[in-house]
């Protein structure tokens, strides 16, 4: 297993991510997650699509609810072929009540809580605390990794603007 110590830190704190470092050209690993019913969902569940996969590390956390609660806002504005997918190891039940709660009908919540085959394939997996890190991937219809902004600290929000450009030179 690949690891990375010090590709970022959590509230100051240095730690380890696991699996390997993507970059921008890698064709898209796979990876397979549930969503709120249990149905299974994986990366070619989309394809055709352009997909933000929004990592986090639970939505029950003040910047995860953010940052979720942003993508849903701007996902509205994005046409048809641009999903958000918003992954975290929360419960399926944990995340729909959640979505319930913050009225979330755009982004699309997936748990890979059941063997972390996202967080392992796609580098993103904190060691320390087995929680998703803050990264978010922009994968064209073709299943090529096009943006990847890795956020340095686990606690701060991502460059928004910075993903929806990339987002938009895709269209």
């Amino acid at each position: 297993m690949n690891e990375r110590s010090g590709s970022i830190t959590f509230k100051g704190n240095p730690m380890t991510l696991l699996g390997p470092e993507l970059k921008v050209g890698d064709k898209a690993p796979d990876f397979l997650t549930v969503d709120t019913t249990l149905a299974p969902v994986s990366l070619n569940s989309h394809a055709g699509k352009i997909r933000v996969l929004s990592a986090v590390p639970s939505l029950d956390t003040p910047v995860c609810d953010t940052e979720t609660r942003r993508f849903n806002q701007e996902a509205a504005g994005l046409p048809e072929n641009v999903v958000v997918l918003t992954i975290s190891l929360d419960l399926p039940f944990a995340q729909k009540r959640w979505c319930g709660a913050a009225g979330i009908d755009r982004v699309i919540t997936l748990s890979d809580y059941r063997d972390r085959s996202f967080g392992l394939n796609y580098g993103v997996l904190i060691k320390e605390l087995l929680l998703l890190s803050r990264c978010i991937f922009v994968v064209d219809a073709e299943g090529i990794i096009r943006y990847i902004q890795q956020v340095p600290e686990v606690t701060s929000e991502p460059d928004y603007a910075a993903v929806l450009d990339a987002v938009k030179t895709l269209l």
